[in-house]
């Protein structure tokens, strides 16, 4: 019981998220893109190479 007013709220939003028309600005979107673009390819100017095996995490968890 109490779920009802949360719902109302979630289905709110979700109608106002679905239906309300937002401004797109494709000049911020590209500035982060390329930030992006360049933090991945390894030159953020971080002292560790770059990890290539995802499962070496779970290498720990094995001991």
């Amino acid at each position: 019981m109490g779920r009802g007013r949360a719902k109302a709220k979630q289905t709110k939003v979700a109608r106002e998220l679905k239906y309300s028309s937002h401004e797109t600005d494709f000049a911020a979107l590209q500035r982060e893109l390329s930030t992006d673009e360049r933090s991945a390819n390894g030159s953020g100017g971080g002292d560790e190479p770059p990890h290539d095996d995802p499962y070496d995490d779970y290498d720990d968890y094995r001991r």
